[in-house]
């Protein structure tokens, strides 16, 4: 099977969530699949249900918090670690379904470049089904994927004071 290139973007909600969804649905198939979160650390419920799986791995690359400005250099390392540990998942051969998670975010807050998220597109062995999410994907991310999809935000409950709820948004 022939793998693809597919970027979810924009300001709507469900980036991860529909990745997460072909996770799943890859999973169920039979497929190897990596998630590899940029800026994420902690215990998400999307975790403790993921880890049932044999055949999904998921690892955080971030610090668990909002990078603001500058990233400090343990941001930096835990961006540089998991981008040479998505490095050698592609390389290995030995996942189906790919997932970098917010890995446009972690271009925007100049974790890594957008030279190395392009790098990665280019390293998929070509079985791979590759996924790359998070708001502000660049011109150059979108034009290399196969499929772009954009989530659009229409309205938002957060604008009147909803908080991230457990089990929904986090």
């Amino acid at each position: 099977m022939k793998g693809y290139i597919q970027v979810y973007t924009g300001n709507g909600k469900g980036k991860t969530t529909a990745a997460l969804g072909l996770a799943l649905r890859g999973a169920g198939a039979g497929l190897q699949v990596f998630v590899g979160q940029f800026l994420k650390q902690g215990d998400y419920s999307e975790i403790k249900s993921l880890s049932r799986f044999e055949n999904i791995t998921v690892e955080q690359f971030g610090m668990g918090k909002f990078v603001r400005g500058v990233p400090s250099e343990q941001e930096k390392a835990a961006a540089r670690n998991g981008y040479e540990r998505l490095c050698k998942i592609l390389r290995d051969k030995t996942h189906d379904l790919v997932i970098v998670d917010e890995g446009n975010v972690a271009v925007t807050c100049r974790l890594i470049s957008e030279a190395e998220l392009l790098a990665l597109m280019d390293k998929k062995a070509d079985h791979v089904e590759l996924v790359i999410t998070g708001r502000g994907a660049s011109p150059a991310v979108m034009a290399r994927a196969d499929l772009v999809t954009e989530m659009t935000e229409i309205k938002h409950y957060f604008d009147q004071g909803v908080t991230a709820r457990k089990g929904i948004e986090k």
